[in-house]
């Protein structure tokens, strides 16, 4: 087993990624990251490997902004002009030029969490699919499918 400071170096910057696309907050995604690794310090004993320590890790931080979230009492909004930035900017466009943006939100949001789940790490978080996969414990070919699914039903306004 690794030490948690390598296992911090490895993937911290990945778990900070996958929080910032589920906060949409950089200063609160930075927070998580932080308790992420200190509940698995406390914690890694109670590790047993049956899954990648990074999926592990993925799980410890979505319970964590959950936790916050519901403190909160609401999720926060991506921020719209953010939001069409960086998909305008994705080598995999939506091809959404004509949306605006309001109808974009819409649609994203009325996707299944899955989906959305999917959609944010992609564009925001800007993961791969094997990424993907490991955070949300699919396989990289479900993930692809997901976001491809999605990004149709953006498309067809469904």
């Amino acid at each position: 087993m690794k030490k948690i400071e390598e296992i911090y170096v490895e993937y911290s910057k990945q778990i900070y990624r996958y929080l910032i696309s589920l906060t949409r907050n950089e200063h609160l995604s930075e927070e998580l990251t932080q308790e992420t690794f200190f509940i698995a310090v406390k914690k890694i004993n109670q590790f047993r490997g049956e899954c990648k320590i990074y999926t592990w890790l993925c799980q410890i931080a979505k319970n964590l902004y959950y936790k916050e979230s519901k403190k909160q009492k609401k999720i926060d909004m991506i921020p719209l002009d953010i939001l069409e930035e960086t998909i305008n900017n994705q080598d995999n466009n939506l091809e959404i030029e004509t949306i605006n943006k309001m109808d974009l939100y819409q649609k994203i949001n009325s996707l299944d969490e899955k989906s959305r789940q999917v959609i944010y790490l992609r564009l925001i978080g800007e993961f791969s699919f094997k990424e993907i996969g490991e955070a949300l414990n699919i396989s990289e070919n479900l993930a692809r499918v997901i976001f491809y699914r999605g990004k149709r039903k953006i498309r067809e306004g469904d």
